[in-house]
């Protein structure tokens, strides 16, 4: 054990990182459970990849500043989830394939402004992020937007949950409570995204939204077991992919994307709940 927490006893650098991964797994995750709720899993994806529009913009006009990009990249991703949530709503088009095409525009806009006035380090920092370089001002912006999120995760949890299951039920009895619980989930989504973008990168910061959700869905079935699995899961894979990172010298991002993708792997298995190998040992004890 001392070996193990020796590089975040001694390094300041892990702990920020630690700590800034654990407040992201506390706060997106259960935002992970809920997409997975509502069947719309890529949609995490979708955002992580429009944010990066607003976020080349703000680095292009104030360079590496938190606030603009921050500012530039939850403004993008908003306008990205109206925008298709309109398409969808005007057009024989569904929501699903609305996202896709305006990502994969935002994405190709992003990274063309990036590359306007950068070089290929700035578009690598802004794709994969940089977890072991997180300052005081980027931690604290994680951190902010954990509260933020889990209080209104809180508050709003009996709408998010019967938005999530029954969301024709929710439109019919009260439209307006339906309009912006779903508008704040996505504001949420898109929150968590641009924080975890500060740390991760846009394409890997989906992975701690997603990946440990995904997991928990092998281990639970009650939404407050979903929730706190999920969370456990992605506190758990934080801690081994930073550990992994500094003991062999891997790039801490992808490492502890890494880690998650193995805790999946793991659960698609042996989790209690659906895993391939549990699911075999109940219909061979049935048989017997």
């Amino acid at each position: 054990m001392s070996t193990l927490l020796h590089p975040f006893i001694e390094f300041a650098f892990m702990r920020r990182a630690l700590v800034a991964c654990f407040a992201l797994s506390l706060s997106a995750t259960p935002l992970g459970i809920y997409l997975l709720l509502r069947r719309m899993s890529l949609m995490g994806d979708a955002l992580s990849h429009a944010i990066l529009p607003g976020a080349a913009a703000g680095y292009l006009l104030w360079g590496v500043s938190l606030l603009a990009m921050g500012t530039g990249g939850l403004l993008a991703g908003v306008a990205v989830a109206l925008l298709s949530g309109w398409i969808s709503r005007h057009t024989p088009l569904k929501e699903d394939a609305s996202f896709a095409g305006l990502y994969l525009g935002s994405l190709a806009l992003g990274v063309t402004l990036i590359s306007l006035n950068g070089s290929s380090v700035d578009l690598l920092h802004v794709l994969f992020g940089s977890l072991l370089a997180v300052d005081s001002e980027s931690l604290w912006a994680v951190v902010v937007m954990s509260c933020i999120t889990l209080t209104l995760l809180a508050a709003l949890y009996r709408p998010l949950l019967i938005d999530a299951l029954e969301a024709g039920w929710l439109q019919q009895q009260s439209p307006r409570v339906a309009r912006w619980t779903q508008r704040m989930f996505l504001i949420m989504v898109v929150g968590n995204l641009v924080a975890g973008f500060q740390i991760l990168g846009t394409l890997m910061s989906v992975g701690l939204m997603m990946l440990p959700a995904a997991c928990a869905r092998f281990w639970a079935r009650q939404l407050p077991t979903l929730l706190l699995s999920g969370m456990a899961i992605g506190v758990t894979s934080s801690f081994c992919g930073l550990s992994a990172s500094f003991a062999w010298g891997l790039p801490a991002g992808p490492a502890v994307v890494l880690s998650a993708s193995l805790f999946f792997l793991i659960s698609v298995f042996i989790g209690p709940q659906g895993g391939i190998f549990s699911a075999r040992l109940r219909q061979t004890l049935g048989k017997g």
